[in-house]
């Protein structure tokens, strides 16, 4: 299977996985609840996870999830193009170092996907044991009186939901693509269910929190961390190169970071300056 396969699932996986969270941004209430248009917003969002799943079957993690991340980037000028704005300045300038980040990452490290599998057993009880942690996490944050540290929290356990998340995709869709008559026979299916749908209750819980500003870069940033930490983890998923072009490498993916951050607490900023369904501004009174 050549890489460039997957690489484009993914690319298209981010497009819709963007488009989804925009309209399911547009249409969440400030208290967390949901409207008719996040439905649709979700479904496409959902269209984004197969194509996400289909890719991660085919390829590495450590080759996938870079590429999801550009989601962000897809993001801007949907959202400009929503408002009749242009993007800043800065949102072209964080999103040109994103995808030099990303793009040099993928030149230099050229991940390609393993054979090994994790056994059941070690795949269920690495999740399990990184859920239970997080739902204290999410109970922690119910407790906290400031938005800013509940929406931190909340933005955390959804980013890293969503990364534990990616190594039972893979997982699943392996089963799926070569061996379809023993997906229904796995634990990691179920598994899968409970920790996206645990994923998708703390992500409106972040929205509902307020703070837009800090639970999004949290959870933008947390998904591709965890994911790829998994990976190589419990997948064995390596690159083949040097100590000193690992080191370059963990460098370039910082960066990477820092870009999806900027980039997400702009929009996030941008997205809590607009008025949501349900409010009033001074121009409509």
């Amino acid at each position: 299977m050549h890489t460039w396969v997957p690489a484009l699932l993914a690319v298209a996986a981010a497009a819709l996985i963007a488009s989804g969270t925009v309209l399911r941004q547009r249409a969440s209430l400030k208290n967390g609840t949901i409207t008719a248009g996040w439905w649709v917003g979700a479904g496409i969002a959902v269209l984004g996870f197969g194509l996400q799943a289909w890719a991660l079957g085919l390829g590495s993690i450590l080759l996938v999830q870079p590429l999801i991340v550009l989601a962000v980037l897809f993001a801007l000028p949907l959202e400009a193009r929503i408002d009749h704005q242009r993007p800043s300045r800065a949102d072209w300038t964080w999103g040109a170092i994103l995808v030099g980040s990303v793009v040099l990452f993928l030149i230099v490290a050229r991940p390609v996907p393993t054979e090994r599998r994790p056994s059941n057993e070690l795949l269920a009880a690495t999740a399990t044991a990184l859920v239970v942690g997080l739902i204290l996490l999410v109970v922690f944050a119910e407790r906290c009186r400031t938005d800013h540290k509940r929406a931190l929290l909340y933005g955390i356990a959804a980013g890293a939901l969503f990364g534990v998340a990616a190594p039972l995709i893979k997982a699943v869709s392996f089963q799926f693509i070569h061996r379809r008559e023993v997906v229904l026979m796995r634990p990691d299916v179920y598994l899968l269910v409970i920790v996206i749908a645990l994923a998708i209750v703390a992500q409106q819980r972040a929205f509902g929190a307020g703070d837009i500003q800090t639970s999004f870069p949290a959870m933008n940033v947390m998904e591709p961390a965890m994911s790829m930490l998994l990976g190589v983890v419990l997948l064995g998923e390596t690159i083949q190169v040097g100590v000193g072009t690992a080191i370059f490498l963990v460098l370039v993916m910082l960066v990477a970071m820092i870009a999806v951050a900027k980039l997400a607490q702009h929009s996030a900023i941008h997205g809590d300056l607009r008025p949501r369904i349900g409010e009033t501004t001074t121009a409509d009174l």
